[in-house]
């Protein structure tokens, strides 16, 4: 190649390496977008009845018409369910969940219980909260609170305990007090475990506010799951998924935004490119 040619060639080259990276944020659209390819077109040839799975295509036509109809509603309701539910169930983790991880005498008294509790699926607790606090708001928000309350308690312990035993000796060598040994030792160490046990106990308020619509409620993204399935409508019942799957992916990137600002001081392995 001669020295024109590569003159030449060189804007574009710098050109493309500066697309590159927002290329590389496009990357998690290349498969849903090939299943959504794959599907219409399946769909289209008769390989699946169009009325057991709709094509993307009439997918995009209800979803437009809920659009414009009470999707919002449903989504408001189970937001706020979540959102109401999540809040009591992880600042009851943070406060139980630090006890326990700081004094072994409480984890004796408390853990075993937790732990007992933790195996019982989220379903299981529906029937007895329907008798105990009726079909009203309480009881839903009760069950997104258990379903939230064991992902963060878990990982909050593991990250106290798996702070470096030499940097609470060396607090106390230094004589720092209690208050401040937590402070400046354990949180920054526990952080990132508590950030996994908040986005992991986020996609649990999810799965739970869809098992308490499901069986009693008026609106919101499960009874639109009940009302697809009732009505003989897989479109409903696959944009009510779809919903689901777009609201977990947008609060758990905020949560990931949040644990990105807060642990920024970490210069830690992000894998291979």
């Amino acid at each position: 190649m001669s020295r024109a040619e590569s003159l030449v060639q060189t804007p574009s080259r710098a050109a493309w390496r500066e697309w590159l990276p927002g290329l590389a944020s496009l990357r998690g659209w290349a498969l849903p977008l090939l299943l959504l390819a794959v599907l219409e077109s399946v769909v289209r040839l008769g390989w699946i009845p169009a009325y057991l799975m709709p094509a993307p295509s009439e997918l995009v036509l209800t979803l437009w018409e809920l659009a414009y109809g009470p999707l919002w509603t449903h989504i408001l309701a189970s937001s706020l369910r979540v959102v109401a539910g999540f809040a009591i169930g992880a600042s009851l983790a943070l406060v139980l969940g630090s006890l326990v991880g700081l004094s072994r005498r409480l984890e004796a008294y408390l853990d075993p219980t937790f732990q007992a509790l933790r195996a019982v699926p989220g379903l299981a607790w529906v029937p007895l909260l329907l008798i105990w606090l009726g079909i009203d708001e309480t009881s839903k928000v009760t069950l997104i609170a258990i379903g939230s309350f064991f992902p963060v308690y878990l990982n909050l312990v593991a990250g106290i305990r798996n702070v470096d035993r030499k940097l609470v000796e060396v607090g106390e060598l230094y004589g720092l007090p209690r208050v401040t040994t937590v402070r400046r030792i354990f949180v920054p160490a526990a952080q990132p475990y508590l950030f996994t046990g908040l986005r992991a106990g986020l996609s649990m308020a999810w799965l739970c506010v869809v098992a308490a619509e499901l069986l009693a409620a008026t609106e919101g993204i499960g009874y639109l799951l009940t009302d697809g399935r009732e009505v003989s409508r897989p479109d409903l019942v696959l944009v009510a998924i779809i919903t689901l799957a777009v609201m977990g992916k947008l609060s758990d990137s905020l949560l990931k935004t949040l644990e990105t600002s807060a642990l920024a001081w970490r210069d830690n392995y992000e894998g291979d490119r």
